[in-house]
Order: C-alpha cells, then sequence, then structure tokens
C-alpha cells in the first residue's frame, strides 16, 4: 500500500509540474511579446525575460527524464504487483 502511496505522489508531482510549466512558459512568452511594444527604458527587463524564457526551456529535458523515471517506476510496481497475484492453473 506504501508503494501505491509513493506512486500516486510521484505522479501527482509530475504532473503539477507539467501543469505549472504549461501555465508558465506561455505567460513568459506573452510578457516578453509585450515587452517587445514598450520604450527602450525596460531593455533591462527585456534581457531578465529573455534569460527567464532560455531557463523555463532548458527545463524540458529535466521533465522528460521525470517522465522517464515514472513510465519505469510504474514498471516496476506492475511488474512486482503481477509477481503477487495468484497464478491459474495451466491445463
Amino acid at each position: 500500500m506504501e508503494d501505491v502511496f509513493k506512486f500516486g505522489l510521484s505522479l501527482a508531482f509530475v504532473l503539477g509540474g507539467v501543469a505549472f510549466l504549461a501555465y508558465v512558459i506561455p505567460l513568459a512568452m506573452r510578457n516578453f511579446r509585450k515587452a517587445r511594444y514598450v520604450d527602450g527604458d525596460n531593455s533591462g527587463e527585456l534581457e531578465l525575460m529573455r534569460a527567464e524564457v532560455d531557463d523555463l526551456r532548458s527545463l524540458q529535458p529535466r521533465m522528460a527524464e521525470l517522465e522517464e523515471r515514472l513510465d519505469f517506476a510504474e514498471r516496476l510496481l506492475a511488474q512486482r504487483d503481477a509477481e503477487r497475484l495468484p497464478r491459474g492453473r495451466d491445463d
């Protein structure tokens, strides 16, 4: 039962991360587009936003690695559960 809880917690973490990125990346891109139309006084802010977008893009490989780890954990749990189930008779 503890493994199921850990799996659920891991799944919630990954899905929460994906949802967070799905919200933050478009928001950053929208702010980036708005900054283009503002006076040149905000060039420092524009550079900060570009750096933030680059940081967000660098998270993509980490999310892919988390997805792979989650898939691996799911396979291990499924294999372990299959080993625990009673086997039928081979006639």
